[in-house]
């Protein structure tokens, strides 16, 4: 590969991982830049970038890897994993609802989001536009647009209310009544804004320690035989070491992409991950399957006594905690960082936001692709001008994925060398200014349909079917990853470590 722009990338994205620590390995990179990400902005390399950061983590933590390598392609295709997904043959569905979209507004663009049917309520409810039978009954996770033929009508009642409105009026509104929404800005509208600024000026890892225990007195590590673990030469059936998160149990708190991103990465690498989802609020079809591959899930209503328990029995024997929920929303559980620490000492915290944990929108419910158009990107990447436009992949939420699965493994890291407790934090909107902050790249158009290497593809089972996902990216010491080789079953498993 000559393109060596991704080598930057990776030295601002490993000195924010590790502090600055020597590269623990080599890192190659092959394949020809790819022109299946087109984009003014050098997504091709950041996702590189990324990605290499998480395998240089596991490197360090593992102690013993010598090399690591990447395949650009594969790497492209990953980052857009929920366009190849299958399920026994077939598309699981749009990975947008009708409702989430950009709208003309009275003086600019809109972007809403309203996959899941409590932000679309909100949405419908800020606009003062009444409810549909579908929206006063469903929680059932599916998208109702469409699904009750009412899809087309919302989609015109909604952009005509839009035109009437300021796009910061629109906005105000729908996040006002709980919904997700952003105005279309520039990156120096961004810059200019309270949040804007206070996102420019936070690290694209903030780092909080905790002096609450040893290091290596909270589990056995390495030593204890995970649930997905094996050893990073079983794909080629050799012997050689376990791989670098073997024996590391992750309990995974988040759902949509970055966060399950992160969480099936650490699986690839070793960890056994149990993903906890509130009983009431089913996850999307998609995100059933592409944000549970690798993993147990399980179901906790966390809001009940003996929920409530049950999660701090999961989390005295858990060695990281991913979380994304929204800054402040877990304290009620007993769960902000300082509750954590002293409840549950030794953790590796890595919380994961759209925004980041203070300032004026520290609280604010957020999407890659609502972070996009508050960014600034959106109007980067317009084509003409005019209309808004987007990046070839939600990387914001893939990117800051792989970067929290680095963050988690250097995260244990550091809690061998130092002990104590570890709290590491990042957001949609801080990889964003990441990102704005490269020197542009030529778009490369694409003439071609974008396909992918079928070695690139796998296949696991599930209930319905057989599930058609890509293949983990990269390689330690020459043998590629794989998943482990579990079921994709959403809420199938219980809530524990045996």
């Amino acid at each position: 590969m000559t393109n060596a722009g991704w080598r930057t990338l990776l030295e601002q994205a490993w000195e924010a991982v590790s502090g600055g620590t020597v590269l623990p390995a080599e890192i190659t990179v092959t394949g020809p830049p790819s022109d299946e990400l087109p984009s003014t902005l050098p997504v091709a390399d950041a996702a590189l970038a990324c990605t290499g950061a998480a395998l240089l983590a596991a490197a360090a933590l593992s102690g013993h890897t010598r090399s690591v390598a990447l395949d650009a392609r594969q790497v492209a295709a990953a980052v857009r994993s929920e366009g190849y997904l299958r399920v026994d043959g077939e598309h699981i569905g749009p990975g947008f609802a009708p409702l989430s979209r950009f709208w003309a507004t009275a003086d600019g663009w809109v972007r809403t989001h309203g996959n899941y049917p409590w932000h679309r309520r909100a949405l419908l409810t800020a606009l003062a536009i009444p409810a549909t039978p579908a929206d006063s009954s469903g929680t059932d996770g599916a998208d109702h647009d469409g699904a009750d033929g009412d899809g087309a009508a919302a989609v015109d009642v909604v952009a005509a209310a839009m035109a009437e409105l300021p796009a910061l009026e629109a906005e105000r509104r729908v996040v006002a009544a709980g919904g997700v929404a952003a105005a279309l800005r520039t990156p120096e509208q961004w810059l200019a804004h309270p949040h804007g600024q206070l996102v420019a000026q936070q690290p694209l890892i903030a780092d909080t320690w905790f002096d609450t225990a040893a290091g290596g007195t909270r589990s056995a590590g390495v030593s204890r035989k995970a649930g997905g673990g094996g050893t990073s030469g079983s794909a080629s059936g050799g012997t050689s070491h376990p791989l670098p998160a073997s024996g590391i149990r992750v309990l995974d708190l988040t759902r949509v992409i970055a966060g399950p991103v992160a969480t099936r990465y650490l699986a690839a690498l070793g960890a056994d991950v149990l993903r906890l989802d509130p009983p009431d609020r089913p996850e999307l079809p998609l995100h059933r399957y592409d944000g549970l591959v690798g993993k147990r899930s399980a179901l906790l209503d966390v809001d009940s006594p003996g929920g409530a328990a049950r999660l701090h029995e999961l989390l005295d024997a858990t060695d990281v905690l991913v979380h994304g929920y929204r800054p402040g929303a877990l304290s009620r559980f007993g769960l902000g960082a300082s509750a954590l620490a002293e409840r549950h000492p030794g953790l590796v915290v890595v919380a994961l936001s759209a925004w980041g944990r203070h300032g004026p929108w520290g609280g604010r419910r957020g999407f890659d692709s609502i972070v996009q158009v508050a960014s600034g990107i959106a109007a980067r990447e317009s084509r003409d001008g005019e209309h808004p436009g987007a990046l070839p992949c939600q990387l914001l939420d893939h990117g800051t994925g792989y970067l929290c699965a680095a963050a988690a493994l250097d995260g244990l890291r550091r809690r061998a060398q130092s002990g104590g407790t570890w709290l590491r934090e990042l957001s949609l909107a801080r990889t964003a200014h990441w990102l704005l902050g490269q020197p542009p790249t030529e778009r490369v158009p694409v003439d071609h349909p974008r396909v992918v290497d079928a070695g690139w593809l796998t296949e696991l089972p599930s209930e319905p079917g057989p599930v058609i996902t890509v293949t983990p990216p990269g390689a330690l010491d020459g043998t590629e990853l794989r998943w482990p080789d579990l079921p994709v079953r959403y809420g199938a498993a219980p809530p524990t470590w045996d």
